[in-house]
C-alpha cells in the first residue's frame, strides 16, 4: 500500500450533498474535508430515486458515479493532495431505499464505484450495508465500528448524528459499543421548510426559536411504535418524510410547526437514550448538521438537564466531517481485511469485513 491516506464519501438521507475527507488512520487525523452542494435538480431526482423505474435508476446511478469521480479530483487539487498518495477511497453511495422489516430485507445504495477506481487509480470499497444484512442485521448503522474506533478507550459517552435520520451509539470504557437509528434527524424540519418557507433549512433553528412548540402533539409522536420498539432497528429516509408531515401535522404558523418539529426530533432522541447503558448518558457528543441547530441544541440540553452536551468539535473532529471520516476508515480497514463492523449494532449475527472492492487495476 503507497500510505495511510484514505478518501471518505458521504451522501446522506437528505440528499443536498456531497461531503468527501481525506484522513490517516493510524494515528486517525482528519487532513481535509468539504462539503459540495447537490445542483437542486440534481437533488430532487435523488430524493425521488426510489420512484424510478429501471433504466431511470441505472442512469443515475451512473450520473451519481461519474459526479463522485469528478468531485474526488475536484476535492484533492483543492486540498493539496494528488491521486497517488491514496491508498483507498470509501464511497457510502446514496440511499435509495432501506427497507430492513420488507419481506424480503433489502437495502439500495447508488453512486457507481468505477468511476472513482478509474479516475483517482486507487481501489475503492462501497456497498457497506448488504453483507450485515446477508448476517441478518439491519444494515445500519453502520458507524457505531468508527464511534468505538475513536472513543472506545475513553470515558463513556453517547455520539448523536444528527443528518435527515438521526442515529446514537453509546461507546466508551467499560461500555459493549451500541446504537441504532433514533428517529427524525433534519428530514421534517428540512422539508417544511423548503415546502412553506422555500428556504432549504431553518439556519441554527432561528424560526422555531420564534415559536411555541406543541408538546402535547410531540407526546403523542412519541407513542408510535417504532419509539417503543427495542434496538436494533433502523429507518429508511421516508419514514419521517412527506407522508408524515401530510398525516400528522396539524395546522399552525411555520415558527410553531418548526417548534414543534424541532422538539420532536430532541425528544425522539431522549427516548432513545433510554435504550443505551445508563453510563453513556451523561456525555453526549453531537454531529451532523443539527450540530448546528442553536434551538434543537437547546432542546435537548432541557431535556437532558443532567448531561453535558456538546459537539464532536470539542473532540477534535468537525460535526460535517465525521461520516465521510467514518466511511475512509472503514475502507481502509477492508482493504487490509480487518472487521470495520460493530455488529450489536445492527443485529447482525457476528462481526464481519463490510463493502465490496472495485480493483483499479
Amino acid at each position: 500500500m503507497k500510505n495511510n491516506i484514505a478518501l471518505g464519501l458521504m451522501s446522506g438521507t437528505s440528499a443536498d450533498g456531497l461531503t468527501i475527507c481525506a484522513v490517516t488512520v493510524r494515528p486517525f487525523s482528519v487532513l481535509a474535508f468539504k462539503n459540495y452542494p447537490y445542483p437542486p435538480e440534481l437533488q430532487n431526482k435523488l430524493l425521488n430515486a426510489f420512484t424510478f423505474n429501471a433504466p431511470q435508476l441505472s442512469e443515475l446511478d451512473f450520473e451519481l458515479g461519474r459526479l463522485y469521480a469528478r468531485l474526488a479530483q475536484k476535492f484533492l487539487r483543492q486540498s493539496g493532495l494528488c491521486a497517488k498518495q491514496i491508498c483507498v477511497v470509501g464511497s457510502h453511495g446514496q440511499t435509495v431505499y432501506h427497507g430492513p422489516q420488507d419481506k424480503t430485507p433489502n437495502t439500495l445504495q447508488i453512486g457507481e464505484p468505477s468511476f472513482l477506481a478509474c479516475a483517482l487509480n486507487a481501489p475503492v470499497v462501497s456497498d457497506f450495508r448488504p453483507k450485515d444484512m446477508a448476517l441478518g442485521g439491519q444494515g445500519a448503522p453502520l458507524v457505531p465500528f468508527f464511534d468505538a474506533f475513536l472513543w472506545g478507550k475513553r470515558a463513556p459517552r453517547t455520539v448523536v448524528n444528527i443528518g435527515g435520520i438521526s442515529n446514537v451509539t453509546a461507546v466508551g470504557r467499560g461500555i459493549k459499543t451500541t446504537g441504532f437509528d433514533a428517529g427524525p434527524g433534519n428530514t421534517l424540519m428540512d422539508l417544511f421548510c423548503q415546502q412553506t418557507l422555500h428556504r432549504p433549512f431553518d439556519k441554527n433553528g432561528a424560526c422555531a426559536a420564534k415559536g411555541k412548540a406543541d408538546e402535547k402533539l410531540v407526546k403523542q409522536w412519541l407513542l408510535l411504535p417504532y419509539f417503543t420498539k427495542r434496538p436494533p432497528k433502523s429507518l429508511d429516509k421516508n419514514a419521517f418524510g412527506q407522508s408524515f408531515l401530510q398525516k400528522y401535522v396539524r395546522e399552525a404558523s411555520a415558527q410553531d410547526t418548526l417548534a414543534t418539529l424541532n422538539l420532536f426530533t430532541a425528544a425522539a432522541i431522549t427516548r432513545a437514550l433510554a435504550f443505551l447503558p445508563k453510563p453513556a448518558r451523561g456525555k453526549i457528543a453531537v454531529c451532523g448538521g443539527g450540530a448546528y441547530n442553536a434551538t434543537l441544541l437547546e432542546n435537548l440540553r432541557r431535556l437532558n438537564p443532567r448531561a453535558q452536551i456538546y459537539t464532536t468539535q470539542q473532540d477534535g473532529l468537525h460535526p460535517l466531517a465525521k461520516e465521510s471520516a467514518a466511511f475512509a476508515v472503514m475502507a481502509f480497514e477492508a482493504l487490509n481485511g480487518r472487521t470495520n463492523h460493530c455488529a450489536r449494532a445492527t443485529g447482525a449475527r457476528k462481526n464481519a469485513v463490510l463493502g465490496k472492492i472495485t480493483l483499479c487495476k
